[in-house]
């Protein structure tokens, strides 16, 4: 049975599409970080998602090995892609699932860099504001995490997009759980929002690599598969601004999809701690790359005309590569 707030919300909205109401919700302003490049120019950095579990499913393994190729590479941060902490978000800023999710699992060296995440559906279970709080930084100062916003590492910008609020589903049939829709009601205000100032920013953008990093799928063979209003919503506008690659987690897997209608490659890195192996779906194409149902993580490196991914398991396993040059815009 759904919650009373969510009952609240499904009738704020019918009242609002019945009696022609409006509600403003807080703009989805752009706030942008400047984190440079090495002195030579290159720029690496790992990507994982769907982790937080106090160090079960693995979590800790997948981070050790974090630490191992963090170290190998010398990332300049971190990138999460939600689903920072299950089952339900963060109950209040004082939750001790910080630090036994966060602080205490990646402790190696390597990781001690910044970490710049977005929420996942099952952040907004719990106590949303609390999580974007900047009073986490003072429990541990590599914690970024905000609705949406953009680092500029010189030769790429990430453009990180709160993709929860667009899928309908939470919001007209949460089953029995509980969301925390503070600051982005009504949805249709809010996303519309997003998707203006992502695209403004997309389109202003000089950035030789143009990345953007969601929690939820836009193509997905995974449990979840595609979602079909990021599909209709927010792939146009990422195939009309020469984006290279669109990460994600949600789906608990690693994967590579490439778009058949522009140089677009879809990578999920949703593995950080419980897989769902056998979770495949059928694909129409040929689009697929690649598919691992599997604990793991992902890696990036950019020079200005040079990017290169690898999928690492569990082990710390190179089970997939692939790059690609800016000039000739092949792939191996």
């Amino acid at each position: 049975m759904a919650s009373f707030r969510n009952k609240s919300m499904v009738l704020c909205l019918w009242l609002a599409t019945s009696f022609g109401l409006v509600y403003e919700s807080v703009l989805a302003e752009l706030q942008r970080f400047e984190h440079p490049t090495k002195g030579d120019g290159t720029l690496s950095f790992l990507v994982v998602g769907d982790w937080g579990r106090q160090g079960d499913y693995n979590q800790s393994a997948v981070a050790r090995q974090m630490g191992i190729v963090g170290e190998k590479l010398d990332v300049d941060f971190l990138v999460s892609t939600g689903d920072n902490f299950y089952d339900d978000g963060l109950t209040g800023e004082h939750d001790p699932a910080f630090v036994d999710s966060f602080v205490n699992i990646y402790k190696a060296r390597s990781l001690q860099k910044q970490w710049y995440s977005v929420l996942g559906n099952h952040d907004y279970r719990g106590d949303v504001e609390a999580q974007l709080s900047p009073s986490l930084r003072k429990i541990d100062s590599r914690w970024i995490c905000l609705r949406s916003f953009i680092v500029n590492a010189e030769i790429a910008e990430l453009f990180f997009v709160d993709t929860t609020p667009f899928v309908k589903e939470y919001f007209y049939e949460p089953k029995n759980h509980e969301y925390d829709w503070r600051g982005v009601t009504p949805p249709k205000t809010y996303t519309r929002n997003v998707l203006k100032d992502l695209q403004s920013a997309l389109r202003e953008s000089t950035a030789k690599w143009k990345i953007v990093v969601g929690h939820h799928a836009i193509r997905s063979v995974g449990h979840h598969g595609d979602t079909k209003e990021l599909v209709e919503r927010l792939l146009p506008i990422l195939r009309a601004n020469n984006v290279d690659f669109y990460v994600n987690g949600h789906d608990h897997c690693l994967e590579h999809i490439s778009d058949d209608k522009s140089p677009i490659q879809f990578l999920t890195s949703g593995a950080g701690s419980k897989a769902w192996r056998g979770d495949l779906k059928e694909m129409k194409g040929d689009g697929l790359k690649y598919f691992y149902d599997g604990q793991g993580f992902m890696s990036v490196k950019l020079t200005q005309t040079h990017l290169e991914i690898a999928f690492y398991d569990v082990l710390g396993t190179v089970v997939h590569k692939w790059t690609m040059s800016k000039q000739l815009h092949s792939s191996i």
